[in-house]
C-alpha cells in the first residue's frame, strides 16, 4: 500500500480511504487512483487488510454440502444480500465431516470474520468450538439449530409435517415414517413432528428403523438400500411412506421401481411416497414427488438480515425479529403424482 501510495503520489490514508469506499474521496482523486491501478495492476490483499481491522467486512458461511441444491440456493441468496451491504460472504463446506467443520471454524477465526451463518452438522458438531466462536462474533444458524437457545432461521417442522400428515391421512392410507440418517438435529426433530401429527389424529405412528444406521449424507443410497431390504422382507407397514426429506424419497422411489412396485396415487398403485423440502429435482422424479416446500430464498434472506442486524448494520425498521432471534417459517405442500 505504501509503495502504491508513492506511485500514485498521494498519502497512504487517502489511498486507504479510497479502497474502503471509493465514493469517500473526491472525483479527481478517485480518477487518479483508478488510473494508477490500471497502470500498475495493484490490488490490496483483502485478507491482510481485514486482519488489521477491528471490524472486518468478511462474513463466514459454513454448509454441510456445497453441491446440494438447497445449500446452493441458500448461499446464493446470502452472498447477494451481503454484497449489497458491503460485505464479502466466504463459503466453506464441512462435507458432512466434523473435522472439516472444525477446520472451517478455525479458518474463520484466522480470517477475523465479522460474523457467520452456519448450517451445523449438529449431532457431530464440536459444540464447544461453535460456542467459543459465538462468544467472539455474532452467529446465525440455518436449516438445523445447534441447540434451543441459538439464533436460528429455518422451517417449522411441526407445521410442515402436520400439513403433510393431514393430507396423507385424508387422501389414503395413513403414512409410516422413513427417517434420515442422524446427521443433524433435523433427523430427530422431523421424526418427533411426524409422531406428534399422527398422535393428534389418534393414528398409529410406525417408524422405519434401519438395520445399519449411520451418519452418512448419502441420503439417496440410504433410502434405496433400506427400501430394497424392506421390500425383500415383506414390505412397508402401510401403503404410504412419508420420508424425512426428498433425497431419501428419491432412493425409495428408485428401489420401488427396481422391485416392480408401482408408486403413485392411482387406484392400481402399490405405494404412495411423499417427501419434505421440495428439492429442485423432486418435480422430475417418476412419478413427480409430492412434498413440502421450504422457502430457500426467504431462509437465506432472513438469515443474512438477522446477522446484519446483530452486527448493527441495520436498525430493523422493516423486519421485527423476535426477542429470542429464532425464526420458523411455514411450508407449503406441493401435490404431485407420487402421493
Amino acid at each position: 500500500m505504501e509503495d502504491f501510495s508513492e506511485f500514485v503520489g498521494l498519502s497512504r490514508p487517502t489511498v486507504s480511504k479510497y479502497f474502503n469506499d471509493p465514493t469517500s474521496v473526491r472525483k479527481k482523486t478517485r480518477d487518479a487512483i483508478e488510473a494508477a491501478i490500471k497502470q500498475s495492476g495493484f490490488r490490496p490483499n483483502i485478507f491482510a487488510v481485514n486482519l488489521n481491522r477491528r471490524r472486518t467486512n468478511i462474513l463466514g458461511v459454513i454448509v454441510p454440502n456445497s453441491t446440494d441444491p438447497f445449500y446452493m440456493a441458500l448461499t446464493r441468496r446470502i452472498e447477494h444480500i451481503a454484497n449489497q451491504a458491503g460485505f464479502l460472504a466466504f463459503v466453506l463446506s464441512s462435507d458432512g465431516k466434523p473435522e472439516m467443520e472444525e477446520r472451517a471454524i478455525e479458518t474463520f477465526k484466522s480470517m477475523n470474520v465479522a460474523g457467520a451463518i452456519i448450517a451445523p452438522l449438529g449431532v457431530q458438531s464440536h459444540h464447544q468450538k461453535l460456542t467459543s466462536l459465538g462468544e467472539s462474533i455474532p452467529l446465525v444458524y440455518v436449516d438445523s439449530p445447534l441447540d434451543g437457545s441459538s439464533s436460528f432461521v429455518g422451517t417449522d417442522n411441526r407445521q410442515s409435517f402436520k400439513l403433510m400428515v393431514d393430507y396423507l391421512c385424508r387422501s389414503g392410507a395413513p403414512p409410516c415414517y422413513f427417517g434420515m440418517p442422524p446427521v443433524n438435529n433435523n433427523a430427530l426433530a422431523r421424526q418427533h413432528a411426524y409422531e406428534e401429527a399422527m398422535q393428534q389424529l389418534k393414528m398409529e405412528d410406525p417408524v422405519i428403523v434401519p438395520t445399519a444406521p449411520n451418519a452418512s449424507w448419502d441420503f439417496e443410497k440410504f433410502g434405496y438400500d433400506e427400501t430394497l431390504r424392506i421390500l425383500g422382507e415383506g414390505g412397508f407397514p402401510t401403503k404410504t411412506v412419508l420420508c424425512a426429506n426428498d433425497r431419501v424419497a428419491f432412493g425409495v422411489i428408485a428401489a420401488a421401481f427396481q422391485s416392480g412396485v408401482k408408486v403413485g396415487r392411482e387406484p392400481d398403485s402399490d405405494l404412495r411416497v411423499a417427501g419434505h423440502d421440495d428439492h429442485p429435482l423432486s418435480r422430475y422424479t417418476c412419478p413427480p414427488l409430492t412434498t413440502v416446500a421450504q422457502n430457500y430464498n426467504e431462509i437465506g434472506r432472513l438469515a443474512i438480515e438477522l446477522l446484519l442486524f446483530k452486527l448493527g448494520e441495520t436498525e430493523n425498521d422493516d423486519q421485527a425479529f423476535p426477542a429470542d432471534e429464532r425464526i420458523l417459517l411455514s411450508a407449503e405442500i406441493m401435490l404431485r403424482g407420487s402421493a
